[in-house]
């Protein structure tokens, strides 16, 4: 993809924005940088308008994603909408303002939370599996699409910028193991290319996690 167009909430004002955008254009790309809350279905469709007015449409790929950690009984209406909703109402809004659009892919940033669960993180793991089931409806209604569930990245940012050594060692025990930047790309690659809904690209200590069911 030549022609790109980075969404965040921040836009340009964003943690390294202007750093990977002058990454990407000497790499030979078009980027443009673009605020806009994808949770907010109004923004969506002005971002959607002013996209293709420059051009067409080929494809997306929805990666936000907000925390909110706690047991269940912690977990207020108001905390679960605050995670559910650039992942959730994100997702919808770019899946139903994109139907009439010809896209070569809809791609959905996934958790392995959603799929094996997480200790406090029962809002993190239920925005998830959605976003696993919508894949799952849009390759039954013969529309692209794939949901990735992640594991951990070696290389800390985003949501992974506050995990301490403690934090990645509980994962250890449970088998998810951190995986190199180059790794998780090629699995990125490869997902994109195969015919499968929902991928779980996740770096497995089988053993480790033997060890923790016992």
């Amino acid at each position: 993809m030549r022609d790109v167009v980075l969404v965040s909430r921040g836009g340009a004002a964003a943690v390294g924005a202007v750093e990977l955008r002058e990454e990407l254009v000497g790499l030979g790309a078009g980027v443009r940088v673009v605020a806009c809350d994808v949770g907010d279905r109004a923004s969506v469709v002005e971002l959607l308008e002013g996209v293709c007015r420059e051009g067409r449409l080929t494809g997306v790929v929805h990666a936000a994603g907000v925390l909110d950690d706690g047991v269940l009984e912690s977990l207020s209406v108001e905390r679960v909408e605050r995670v559910l909703r650039p992942k959730v109402d994100g997702a919808v809004f770019l899946h139903e303002l994109t139907l009439g659009m010809d896209l070569s892919a809809f791609v959905l940033f996934s958790s392995v939370a959603g799929v094996l669960g997480n200790a406090g993180q029962g809002n993190y793991a239920a925005a998830n599996a959605f976003l696993d089931a919508l894949a799952q409806r849009r390759r039954a209604g013969g529309l692209p699409g794939v949901s990735l569930a992640w594991g951990l990245w070696g290389r800390r940012g985003g949501l992974t910028g506050g995990l301490g050594a403690v934090d990645v060692a509980r994962l250890g025990r449970s088998g998810i193991l951190p995986m190199g930047t180059g790794e998780a790309l090629g699995l990125f690659d490869v997902a994109l290319g195969g015919e499968r809904a929902l991928v779980v690209p996740v770096r497995f200590d089988r053993a480790a996690a033997s060890a923790g069911v016992g």
